[in-house]
């Protein structure tokens, strides 16, 4: 059986050494900790070498009786010299309650770790935008590769599905903006140019800017769970064992699916807004429906239906690229599932409303006002 830890005191020439025997082993050890602590004699090495065998919690104790006695530590094979460089290593003065950081310095913390997140992310995109059109290239050189079904359905999903709730929104959006621009207008007495603001500012702005905020939430979070989930079961792994691409199985027809029918819901989201402001200028302002859509004839441009039929694809591009990014961006727990669910909506939305403004800028500097 080993012996139990002992320690005998021998002065020399070289000082007075303290020279340690048997196992500095947890389980014989005994009260060797208690006998140290008490100990008042002067050290200057600790010798080691009698010691047969030392775990963390002798290489600990010896630590620190020597640290007190501002002693050497002498003695010691490879290993057990590396075990108590590791102990010196890991004592270290812990905060158990950290120091709370300035009111300043956090906000400034804060703002350089979101700036950081925004950099990152826009990066990741820019390579997942990257991705997405090597996908398309090789399903156009491929075609036998599209999944056309999951199109199909995406199509649903989306598109019809997502009628009801876009046609009333816009419907109770045209007849808030009927009712709040014939309020102003009233005080000029130009109550009949509600049908100008109502037919430009529908078609050109809100119709298409509305519904892309409606499938940001409904259909970009949807993506990114769905794809979120199937990376936490590993499926998309198990896709890449045989062989078959996730950008070109589930990432391409989502996105292409929220490009074609993002101008087709936009202009349907249009009429539905034109019709509630229509109906509420026949209740409020006593404009019939012939009159109403005369004036709108004469008052919209073609280019304004223009402009919203070019940006709604721009916007369905956004949006099925924010919302399959973040569901492949899913690791580690369900809880993150739901944080990029969140992301992909909040990124889709504030890029869409970026867009919006560049786009404003740019049509009215090639004269399309």
């Amino acid at each position: 059986m080993t012996d139990t830890a002992a320690f005998t005191h021998e002065r020399t020439g070289d000082g007075d050494i303290l020279r340690f025997s048997g196992s500095l082993s947890l389980a014989r050890i005994g009260d060797l900790p208690d006998r140290l602590r008490t100990y008042d004699g002067n050290v200057d090495t600790v010798d080691l070498s009698g010691v047969e065998r030392i775990d963390t919690v002798g290489a600990w104790l010896v630590h620190r009786f020597a640290a007190e006695k501002d002693a050497a530590i002498a003695g010691l094979d490879a290993d057990s010299e590396h075990l108590l460089k590791q102990v010196e290593a890991a004592d270290q003065p812990v905060a158990m309650r950290p120091e709370r950081p300035g009111s300043i310095e956090r906000i400034v913390g804060e703002v350089g770790d979101a700036t950081v997140m925004a950099g990152k992310t826009l990066i990741g995109l820019l390579g997942f935008f990257g991705a997405t059109v090597v996908a398309l290239w090789n399903v156009t050189i491929h075609p036998s590769r599209f999944r056309f079904n999951a199109m199909v359905h995406n199509f649903e999903a989306v598109g019809v599905t997502a009628l009801g709730i876009i046609g009333l929104m816009s419907f109770l959006i045209g007849v808030v903006i009927a009712q709040q621009g014939a309020v102003q207008l009233r005080q000029f007495g130009a109550e009949a140019f509600t049908i100008n603001l109502l037919g430009r500012i529908t078609l050109r702005e809100l119709g298409v800017l509305m519904t892309a905020i409606m499938v940001a939430g409904r259909s970009g979070s949807a993506f990114a769970a769905q794809l979120g989930t199937m990376k936490l079961t590993e499926e998309i792994d198990a896709m890449r064992t045989i062989g078959v691409s996730p950008m070109e199985a589930l990432v391409l027809p989502r996105i292409l699916t929220v490009v074609i029918m993002m101008p087709l819901l936009g202009f349907f989201a249009s009429i539905f807004s034109i019709i509630g402001g229509g109906l509420l200028c026949w209740i409020a302002l006593n404009i019939p429906p012939v009159t109403f859509i005369q004036r709108l004839r004469e008052v919209i441009p073609m280019t304004d239906l223009y402009v919203g039929l070019i940006k709604a694809p721009v916007f369905g591009l956004i949006i099925g690229m924010a919302g399959c990014f973040q569901g492949m961006q899913v690791e580690g727990d369900a809880e993150q599932v739901g944080l990029r669910t969140t992301s992909a909506v909040v990124q889709a939305i504030f890029m869409v409303i970026v867009l919006d403004a560049f786009f404003a800028v740019f049509f009215s500097s090639i004269g399309w006002l």
